[in-house]
Parts: C-alpha cells; sequence; structure tokens
C-alpha cells in the first residue's frame, strides 16, 4: 500500500498547558514528585541517591537517558520501594492527580502493577484499594479548585512473572470500582504476550479491555502476539509498527516535490493502520530507551509524524514523567517545535485518545464535547 508523505506548517500562538488533555500511558511508580520519595523512604527506611529534591530529581533524569530499558527500568526500584504501604500508595496515587490537573489533564488512566507492591504485607486488593483511595482524593481535590479530572486505574501484570491470571482477575474484580482495564509490563524482549494468554483468554471472556506493551523494546513479532495472543485495543508505545514501512524519496525531485516520499506499509503496518488500532506513543521515554534507535537518536528522527501523516490512530503520553522529566504540554510543545503542529493537529491527537480510552460511549462523546469546548476557546471561536 503506497501513501504520499506531505508537511506540516503552523503558527502557534496559544497555551497548550491550558488545553484540555487525555492521558492514557502514564504509570503510577513513573511519576512521583521527589520530595515525595524523600519523605517516604525517610519513612521506610530505603536509601536515596540523594536526600536532596532537585539533584534526586536529575539523577532519575540522568538514568533514564540511558538508552537502555533495562538500566531505565531500574529507576523503579527506589520508586516502588517507598509505595508498599496503604499511605505511601494512596499519597503518591492522590499527588499522581493533582499534578495531572495542573498539566490540564481531564481524564487519565493509571498503570501500575499490584503485585510489586506486597513487600509490607499488603493483598493485591488492599494495594488496589490504597489507589483507588488516592485517586479518588485527588479527584475531590481538584474539584475543591473549580476544575474536573477523570480517572481510572489500569491494572497491570509483570510480564517476566507467572501471575498473569491471578491479575486478569483482580482486575476485573474491582471493575466496578475504578478499574477500567489491563495492561502487561515490564522486560518486552524475550516475555512475549503469549506467555500470559490465559489471563488474556479470561479478560476477552468477561468482555474487560486490554491495552498491551508492545513494538518498544522488540518489534513487529511482539507487536502481532499483542494483537493475537492479547488480544489488545490498544498497543502501549507501538512505535517500531514503523519497522513495517518503507518510504522511498525521488533524490531528483525539486521544487514542491522535493523532500516528498512514497510509503509502503508491510501487511501489520496496514493491519494496525486500517483498523484504527490506537498506538500510545511517549515521545521522550522512546528516545531514552532506545525504542526508536533503528531511526535515528533524536526527536527529528522519531516516527510518529510518518505515523501519523499515514493516518495511525495516534495518540500522545508522557510514560513516566518523573524519569523523562516532562508533562503532556512538554510532549505537546516538542511536537509543535519539531514537527510544526498546530491546533487542528493536536486537538485531532487528543480525540484519538479520547476515542482510545476505556470508557462507556456516552462518557467518550461527553469527554469529546468537554475537549472540543476548551479548543475552541482556545482558538476563540
Amino acid at each position: 500500500m503506497t501513501e504520499p508523505m506531505t508537511s506540516l506548517a503552523t503558527d502557534i500562538t496559544f497555551d497548550i498547558r491550558s488545553l484540555p488533555k487525555v492521558s492514557l500511558h502514564d504509570h503510577l511508580d513513573g511519576g512521583l514528585r521527589p520530595a515525595t520519595i524523600i519523605e517516604l523512604a525517610e519513612a521506610a527506611g530505603h536509601q536515596l541517591p540523594s536526600t536532596d529534591s532537585v539533584a534526586l530529581g536529575e539523577w532519575f533524569r540522568d538514568s533514564a537517558n540511558s538508552g537502555s530499558l533495562v538500566r531505565y527500568l531500574e529507576t523503579f526500584d527506589h520508586t516502588i520501594a517507598v509505595m508498599q504501604t496503604r499511605e505511601g500508595l494512596s499519597r503518591v496515587a492522590r499527588e499522581f492527580v493533582e499534578d495531572l490537573a495542573d498539566d490540564g489533564v481531564v481524564y487519565g488512566e493509571v498503570r501500575w502493577a499490584p503485585e510489586q507492591h506486597l513487600a509490607k504485607g499488603l493483598t493485591l486488593d488492599e494495594a488496589v484499594e490504597a489507589v483507588q483511595e488516592g485517586l479518588d482524593a485527588g479527584v475531590e481535590a481538584v474539584a475543591a479548585t473549580g476544575r474536573t479530572i477523570q480517572v481510572g486505574q489500569l491494572i497491570t501484570a509483570m510480564r517476566h512473572a507467572d501471575r498473569g491470571l491471578e491479575i486478569a482477575e483482580l482486575a476485573v474484580r474491582h471493575r466496578d470500582r475504578g478499574a477500567v482495564g489491563f495492561d502487561i509490563a515490564g522486560a518486552e524482549d524475550g516475555f512475549p504476550p503469549s506467555r500470559l494468554a490465559d489471563a488474556f483468554t479470561y479478560l476477552a471472556q468477561h468482555q474487560f479491555p486490554a491495552t498491551v506493551h508492545a513494538g518498544e523494546a522488540a518489534g513487529i513479532e511482539s507487536i502481532v502476539d499483542a494483537l493475537v495472543s492479547g488480544r489488545a485495543l490498544r498497543l502501549g508505545h507501538g512505535v517500531r509498527i514503523a519497522e513495517d514501512i518503507t518510504v522511498e524519496y525521488d533524490d531528483a525531485a525539486t521544487g514542491p516535490e522535493a523532500g516528498v516520499g512514497m510509503a509502503t506499509l508491510g501487511r501489520v503496518a496496514a493491519w494496525v493502520r486500517d483498523r484504527g488500532i490506537p498506538l500510545e506513543v511517549c515521545p521522550s521515554s522512546n528516545l531514552q530507551t532506545g525504542a526508536i534507535e533503528a531511526f535515528g537518536k533524536d526527536i527529528t528522527s522519531h516516527p510518529i509524524d510518518l505515523l501519523y501523516q499515514l493516518g495511525f490512530n495516534i495518540t500522545v503520553n508522557t510514560d513516566n514523567r518523573l524519569m523523562s522529566g516532562v508533562t503532556l504540554t512538554d510532549e505537546f510543545e516538542l511536537l509543535v517545535e519539531t514537527f510544526d503542529y498546530d491546533l487542528d493537529d493536536l486537538l485531532e491527537l487528543t480525540l484519538n485518545a479520547v476515542e482510545a480510552a476505556f470508557l462507556p460511549l456516552e462518557s467518550r462523546t461527553a469527554l469529546a464535547e468537554l475537549i472540543g469546548q476548551g479548543y475552541d476557546s482556545a482558538s476563540g471561536a
């Protein structure tokens, strides 16, 4: 399948932070405030690389900038260590919601793995209840300021462990108490979704939605397995789908045709594009983990614009705000500066996220109306 490639141009004159946003791929243990980590670590007797909040934040960002997903994941040893009590989980969840709202997020899905938070005696259900308690408190705190935000939990199973079915059952148990979806995370390469096939079958039998980390540390085969074994309704990251796309340029072309290439989609890329399977793209994180190293080492090489122009269902996300040192506003600004995206582009990307959200149709319709009103206000319409 061949498609023409074009360029975008814009004049950004609005405040991106004020725009209503939707966050689908944001890890609870990757979004802590450094000051909170220090306080909780002191109470838990956990040693940190630094007890200065500024220096600690820099340590997380430097460690995450290694270009290795394995090194990137090692930073979570410290955040998870301070999230082992009901009080710790609840506080982190509450602050997580408050920070999202400060960034203009009006709907967010918070993913985390309860099985990693049992070291101090919590049960899986108690851990989920603690996080929900914090999320509810955060929503109430935001409401007290005259703003609104809606959040849901994405209950995550670690792909290298053997608790997939147990965690899927946990998610379904809490489906009417805050859980909106299921995910698998952790080391992708070597731990395919097929290892947790019984969990995904259980979810399908109970009509509970799943998103699957795929196309980040592993390639096309991982994406295929996420779609087949994982029955994924969304792909976490998914950027390596671009490895199934070939772009050819006419070096002799001049004028308007110069720099315009023809893209040919492979069978997997065409399937994902044509069926509108959402990609939860995290631009800054993808650079840090080396997910896009086949395309280059800077943001200009990121395949997000290629995928967007070709009609893939792109959503923009932060992944881990602490490690990447970014907000959703920062990620949008990065795309504006790099690819000349305008207000219409940002609206389309946001509405993509609305449509991909694990919400009932009526709720997505209402959310889309809220987003549209916010963008109308920003544009002066």
